[in-house]
């Protein structure tokens, strides 16, 4: 009987765990936008940086739903795409020549 409460209540408490709002993860995205938009990913990387704010629209919209999982996987996928802007966005000033006098 006691392994059987055991079962139970760590299966509740994963449930519980996944039906939690995606406070974290919404953050992390917010940030990783913010600091893809620091480094000029509007100017070198606008089609992915889009990409992110869009899909953290989308997260914002399923949060407001209370579809927490989907809005979860969406801000997840908005913090990658600002990374990867960020990181298109540095290596294009990295690329180009400086400017001479």
């Amino acid at each position: 009987m006691t392994n059987q409460l055991t079962l139970l209540t760590t299966a509740i408490l994963l449930l519980t765990a996944c039906a939690a709002a995606p406070v974290q993860e919404m953050s992390d995205a917010r940030q990783a936008i913010d600091s893809a938009e620091a480094v000029g990913a509007a100017q070198r990387s606008p089609k992915t940086l889009s990409a992110a704010r869009r899909l953290l629209q989308e997260a914002q919209a399923q949060l407001e739903a209370g579809a927490y999982g989907d809005a979860r996987r969406h801000a997840l996928d908005a913090r990658e795409e600002a990374i990867r802007a960020r990181e298109q966005a540095v290596q294009t000033t990295t690329l180009r020549p400086a400017a001479s006098p």
